[in-house]
């Protein structure tokens, strides 16, 4: 067998093993020495010592623990319930106001944190007993949160982006940029899908009743002035900055994450008990990503060196597909990938794999990672397996599963036109980063 072929057979040997269920972590490293050790000897040791001491000198990756942080404080305060209240109470009148309360929250509290679980467990705690006791239709309600949820993964500062940059060689600061419409068009998508439905049936979506409104319109502006404008303008001006140049994620990172642990602290509704709790996700969610990097870096570093990328390379452009079609068997296969596999895995083992094919086929890089961002973002709402729905299973009982699946597929065919429209306007993606 030659070493091209033998790492070929070890990619698949490292998917059978974690379809099992091992940790992706020490199954990266147990594959990646021995099979190292087969073709390099000694040597291999030598190489995961240098592979992860880059990890560890890597400035970008210091900035995940700061944007947890930021949302594990965000969740553990009550701000976030806070904005989606105000923003309830302001459109008490308009048909479907929930669902809009809910993506608009859910687009702030992404632009904080990328841990979906997150994000569709607050989302639940906070709308799922106000969609059921508005007598909210339950799929509709059920995908709105879920989809709305998965936004974090996406929207900057997204922590996938920031792994995601030294894996392909592009400045995270350039991916934040290419993602910020797309982001953006999802959660408009969203919406507009929404009051459409809700527009057609308003059973879908009443108006919610005179009991639950707002006596009077100024202390929801007051509220929202006070309470919630604080929040969004930290973490919008740390998106900011980073965006135009003016600060690395990192430091960019660290300001807002402290500004938030102010605000948080300041508003009176955080406890030590809370912000330990938020300490600990912090570090355990830290410690479990930059593991998965160290280890996957020395699984492309071992891979690299037996050939194997270049031989896929060679052979998938030998059959001379145009490249939008090699893009799109690409994307078909991370979009499977990502029913059972989470973005972690995919980032940092399908991606380096498929990185010389897409390199051969002269497609832009930036653009390709948006899609590949977009396109694990639809993974997240994609039955059986998809996560969301037991997060969210988990958080509001009273709706049955198969509701829960059935509101996510109506979202997740909207992810698949956004990926379509990405796909025929790519400067969807380019130009922001392009004006940066």
């Amino acid at each position: 067998m030659s070493n091209e072929v033998l790492g070929i057979f070890a990619l698949g040997v490292l998917f059978a093993v974690i379809f099992i269920g091992f940790p992706i972590s020490f199954t990266l490293a147990a594959v990646s020495l021995g099979t190292g050790y087969m073709v390099l000897g000694p040597v291999v040791f030598d190489l995961a010592v240098l592979q992860t001491y880059s990890v560890m000198r890597d400035t970008v990756l210091a900035s995940i623990p700061f944007f947890l942080l930021m949302g594990f404080l965000l969740e553990q305060s009550g701000l976030m319930e806070r904005l989606f209240r105000g923003i309830q109470q302001l459109l008490a009148g308009v048909r479907g106001s929930l669902y809009i309360a809910v993506l608009v929250t859910a687009t702030i509290f992404a632009a904080a944190t990328g841990i979906v679980g997150s994000a569709v467990t607050l989302l639940g705690v906070m709308a799922g007993p106000s969609m059921i006791k508005s007598g909210y239709d339950a799929k509709l309600s059920a995908g709105a949160i879920a989809a709305g949820g998965t936004l974090g993964i996406l929207i900057p500062p997204s922590v996938m982006l920031i792994v995601m940059g030294p894996v392909v060689g592009v400045p995270a600061t350039d991916l934040f940029a290419a993602a910020v419409l797309p982001g953006l068009l999802l959660s408009t998508l969203f919406v507009v899908w929404c009051l459409l439905r809700c527009w057609m049936n308003p059973a879908l979506g009443p108006a919610l009743p005179p009991e639950m409104r707002p006596v009077s319109i100024w202390p929801v502006i007051k509220d929202l002035s006070i309470g919630v404008l604080p929040v969004v303008v930290v973490i919008m001006s740390t998106l900011g900055v980073i965006l135009f140049g003016i600060a690395t994620p990192t430091d960019a990172g660290a300001v807002g994450c402290f500004a938030t642990f102010l605000l948080t602290v300041g508003s009176g509704r955080m406890t030590w008990r809370q912000i330990r709790k938020a300490a600990l996700q912090t570090l355990e969610v830290s410690s479990m990503i930059l593991l998965l990097v160290a280890a996957s870096n020395l699984f492309g570093a071992v891979f690299s060196r037996l050939g194997s990328p270049e031989y896929m390379a060679d052979w998938l452009i030998g059959l001379s597909l145009p490249p939008m079609v090699m893009l799109a068997l690409i994307l078909a296969l991370i979009f499977v990938l990502g029913w059972p596999l989470e973005w972690v895995p995919i980032v940092l083992i399908v991606v380096p794999v498929v990185l010389p094919i897409v390199q051969a086929a002269n497609i832009d890089i930036l653009w390709f990672c948006t899609l590949v961002a977009v396109t694990l973002q639809t993974a997240w709402l994609s039955p059986p397996v998809a996560l969301s729905a037991y997060f969210l299973k988990g958080v509001v009982p009273q709706w049955e599963l198969k509701q829960i699946y059935a509101g996510m597929v109506q979202f997740m065919l909207l992810q698949l036109l956004a990926v379509g429209i990405l796909m025929l306007f790519p400067k969807l993606a380019t130009w922001l980063a392009g004006v940066n």
